[in-house]
């Protein structure tokens, strides 16, 4: 029988894989429209970054470990941010940073109230889903490697956008 945690785990893994499915035929659709995606080098770290953390939520946690309740539920309540997100970008959703020249930007959604909503869940589910089962080193580990990745790619997103305060793109 299958433990809260390795349930969780499992709705994890199949949740990432189809947004993986989702966010590659709109990366597809989208650069065949005339988009350009930015920084394609620096995307393989968040790769990296995201598999090394389930590999190590899997290796490192007890299946039998008991949740925190009120942290679990946080974290589903973030899976709900995460679909109002997704459903808010629709077809220009991705994992990738891709830039449609002169399409406007999303204000709808949780665009109304964040520059970067999306940015937000994936710290506080790097953060919350560990704590949930008592994984506190890879609470602090992962969401530091986060950070300084999302700090890096909102630079180039800005820049890319032009963002108020955006620096120009190197061509």
């Amino acid at each position: 029988m299958m433990t809260i945690f390795q349930a969780v785990l499992a709705l994890v893994l199949v949740q990432r894989g189809g947004e993986l499915i989702f966010a590659r035929a709109n990366t597809a659709r989208l650069l065949r429209l005339g988009a350009i995606e930015i920084d394609r080098a620096g995307y393989k770290w968040f790769v990296v970054l995201h598999v090394a953390w389930l590999i190590a939520l899997a290796l490192t946690i007890p299946a039998a470990t008991p949740p925190r309740w009120p942290l679990l539920a946080l974290f589903f309540l973030l899976q709900a941010g995460r679909v109002w997100v997704m459903a808010s970008l629709g077809r220009r959703w991705t994992t990738r940073l891709i830039v449609c020249p002169g399409a406007a930007l999303v204000a709808s959604g949780p665009y109304r109230l964040l520059r970067h909503p999306n940015y937000l869940i994936v710290l506080g589910e790097l953060a919350i889903l560990p704590l949930a089962f008592n994984a506190f080193a890879i609470a602090v580990g992962f969401s530091i490697c986060n950070s300084a990745l999302l700090l890096r790619r909102i630079r180039l997103e800005h820049a890319a956008l032009d963002f108020p305060g955006g620096e120009a793109l190197p061509q």
